[in-house]
């Protein structure tokens, strides 16, 4: 959220760290106004509703992460922040931030703003406005250049025509806030062109989604520059989108690519030309902003696993977010679902897995703990009145438990199940049931997931001492409702040993997740295993995928 008090604006020719602090809450504040509004209009690449939201958080990230630096500098009393220190904590708060398409390409603007204006001094132009101007001509550049396939009539064409503006009117030697002033004119101007652009706007009736909160951001940096508050009005464009027939044109994106895939990647730049070219050719939006080292991957397609493991290859994908566009595209029909799930998940094929239920997940990676935002950004995802949390871990309780109240605040129905492990949560979600009511589906759902034990294989790093006893590194280590129970020499057998255990006190159900490293001929020897023991308890069996456990197993 804002940091308050909220700053003043500046003097008109000002342009320096503070001028960036006040830009900012202006931008987030416009932002938060226009956000419902601007997410009504949303309709292209994906009617997915969200446009106005992803924007938002998007900028929230980047205004949290330039409030933390002036708060730093302040408690250190050091020097006053600069000017470069500020627009690169701001740019570097928007790409880890980023949210949806319209989300990361508003990051790269930035980025292209900071690279500008983040010059150190000697290598700047001295003229407040020719240095805007230049930073709103870099930010298009760098925005364009992000996006696989740009398209006119989006926020890449309003990018584009308020650079132009700003241009002209720094070579008409104008102030900073007269390049603001005539970059937000043409970006205006530039949005009521898009419909006739785009054939999806103009068949919808309505303007570029991300165009109009660009707009709104391009308004805020007039207002921090002059101190002359936009003009208020509604979003221009706003209408209703029609209901779609059968045989609409308009309906074609329907056929487009089921998930949509964002993760933070650190890599190269020659590792991210080639990531590029891999995800070009699995899907469509793909946009990949950031530099340095460090990334933001957007990508829409039908094989999640396939994307993340292009960004396996390429370096280090983390924060991985997965959504099912289902739930999404009937919320651009105008429809917001009445119950959701959102799953905590270790492994891109567990994740695979849910999103194909129907969950919104969240990909978490071996001893990482998703912080309380990136959970309550997964239930503003499932955009439902009703959230049904599954955090799969005891360390997320707390996690999932503030999120929760913070989704409540904004009216939002929440439970949370406190399931411990990821095979709990497919057994919740085994017997979830969105037509029923809340209530019955939250106590069929916590008695399914307390009902399943579950165990955990995993490799000993080092000696150490276990409730099993003393183990060596290399050991495998049999878990069991997260207590060591057994400790073995091979992976197979410390398994067998940990189904003897469970199935000790019955079962009916016996459920395997195989990690990736794990062959099919494991599974295949504990399903019979099971079977020659126990002929009543069926077997099911799932691949985890990269980042889960080497094996995990529920017995129900």
């Amino acid at each position: 959220m804002p940091h308050e008090p909220q700053p003043q604006p500046q003097p008109a020719d000002e342009l320096d760290a503070e001028a960036v602090r006040t830009w900012s809450s202006l931008a987030l504040a416009a932002l938060g106004r226009a956000r419902e509004d601007i997410d009504a209009i949303n309709v292209y690449p994906v009617a997915d509703a969200d446009t106005g939201t992803n924007l938002y958080l998007t900028a929230e990230s980047a205004d949290r992460a330039l409030a933390e630096t002036f708060d730093s500098a302040a408690r250190a009393a050091a020097a006053p922040t600069s000017l470069p220190e500020a627009v690169r904590a701001w740019a570097h708060g928007a790409l880890v931030g980023a949210r949806g398409n319209s989300g990361t390409i508003l990051a790269q603007l930035l980025r292209g703003v900071a690279d500008v204006l983040g010059a150190e001094p000697e290598g700047r132009q001295s003229r407040p406005g020719g240095l805007l101007a230049h930073a709103l001509t870099r930010a298009a550049e760098e925005a364009y250049a992000a996006v696989a396939h740009p398209v006119e009539g989006t926020m890449l064409t309003v990018a584009g025509a308020a650079a132009r503006a700003g241009e002209a009117a720094s070579a008409a030697a104008g102030t900073a806030a007269d390049v603001a002033r005539a970059a937000y004119d043409a970006a205006r101007a530039a949005l009521a062109e898009t419909p006739g652009q785009l054939a999806a706007l103009g068949r919808a009736g309505v303007v570029d989604a991300g165009g109009c909160g660009l707009v709104a951001v391009l308004g805020a940096l007039w207002q921090a520059l002059s101190g002359q508050e936009p003009a208020a009005e509604p979003v221009a464009g706003r209408t209703a989108v029609p209901a779609a027939r059968p045989d609409d044109p308009c309906e074609q994106h329907e056929d487009g690519p089921a998930y949509e895939v964002i993760y933070l990647l650190e890599a190269s730049e020659a590792a991210v030309a080639e990531l590029r070219a891999r995800l070009d050719g699995l899907g469509d939006s793909l946009v990949v902003v950031g530099g340095d080292g460090l990334w933001n991957v957007h990508v829409h397609v039908d094989d999640p696993g396939a994307a993340v493991e292009a960004g396996v290859v390429a370096g280090r994908p983390y924060r991985i977010r997965i959504t099912h566009f289902g739930d999404e595209r009937r919320r651009g029909r105008g429809e917001r679902a009445q119950r959701a799930v959102v799953a905590v998940v270790p492994g891109e094929g567990l994740a695979g897995l849910c999103a194909e239920a129907g969950a919104t997940t969240v990909l978490v990676r071996p001893g990482e703990v998703p912080a309380t935002a990136e959970l309550l950004d997964a239930v503003r995802r499932a955009h439902a009145r009703e959230v049904v949390l599954l955090p799969g871990g005891t360390e997320l309780r707390a996690a999932a438990a503030t999120a929760a109240e913070q989704a409540r605040a904004e009216g939002v129905r929440v439970a949370v199940i406190p399931t411990r492990s990821a095979v709990q949560g497919l057994a919740a979600l085994a017997v979830h049931d969105p037509d029923g009511s809340f209530d019955e589906d939250v106590v069929a759902m916590t008695a399914a997931a307390g009902a399943t034990r579950y165990g955990e294989l995993a490799v000993a790093e080092r000696q150490s001492f276990t409730s099993a006893g003393i183990c060596q590194a290399g050991d495998v280590l049999g878990l069991i409702d997260g207590d060591v129970a057994v400790i073995g020499a091979g992976l197979t057998e410390t398994a067998e040993a940990v189904l003897d255990r469970m199935l000790g006190s019955g079962g009916e159900l016996v459920t395997l997740v195989l990690g990736p490293e794990v062959p099919d001929a494991v599974a295949e020897r504990l399903e019979a295993y099971v079977q020659s023991g126990h002929l009543a308890v069926d077997t099911v069996t799932y691949r985890g995928g990269r980042y889960s456990a080497p094996l995990l197993i529920g017995v129900e």
